[in-house]
């Protein structure tokens, strides 16, 4: 079996991969929970919520792509197994059943302010081992806070 070679040293390649597979699950999870209280968002603003929960769905689903695929190129094997999803995400629970659209966008703006905290301490937790990979979560962080600013807006 062909193995992956790193660039990084092994202890800068440990720190990598820990934010790397942590930031993969916060995003995988963020996308279920997106989709979830988009299928069961109601009330007056749910075309627009609906609509706004797929773009978040969207931008969540590219950035856990170019994780994976980060961790990948460092040779380190990405995990977005449900099980691991389950247990490593720092997003709360979701809500089950119907959820009307304001508490919808409350916890949309809950959820994206927990990865966004966790992302922000993977930047700085990347920096010196991989700017390459600090890179990635500065990016994920400038579009998540974009998404959070326009959920908290919509609420008021």
């Amino acid at each position: 079996m062909y193995v992956v070679k790193s660039p990084l040293s092994d202890a800068n390649l440990k720190t990598v991969s820990e934010a790397l597979q942590g930031g993969l699950v916060d995003l995988v999870d963020l996308a279920l929970v997106a989709k979830q209280i988009h299928w069961n968002v109601v009330g007056p603003r749910f075309r627009s919520v609906h609509l706004q929960l797929d773009e978040l769905v969207g931008t969540a689903r590219t950035h856990s792509d170019t994780v994976a695929e980060r961790a990948s190129a460092l040779g380190v094997s990405p995990d977005g197994r449900a099980a691991t999803v389950a247990v490593g995400s720092g997003i709360g629970v979701t809500p089950e059943g119907w959820v009307d659209d304001t508490a919808a966008v409350q916890t949309i703006v809950d959820a994206l302010g927990a990865v966004i905290g966790r992302m922000r301490e993977r930047i700085a937790a990347t920096g010196d081992p991989d700017p390459v990979s600090q890179d990635i979560f500065i990016q994920i962080t400038a579009d998540l806070e974009k998404q959070h600013w326009m959920f908290q807006a919509g609420n008021g």
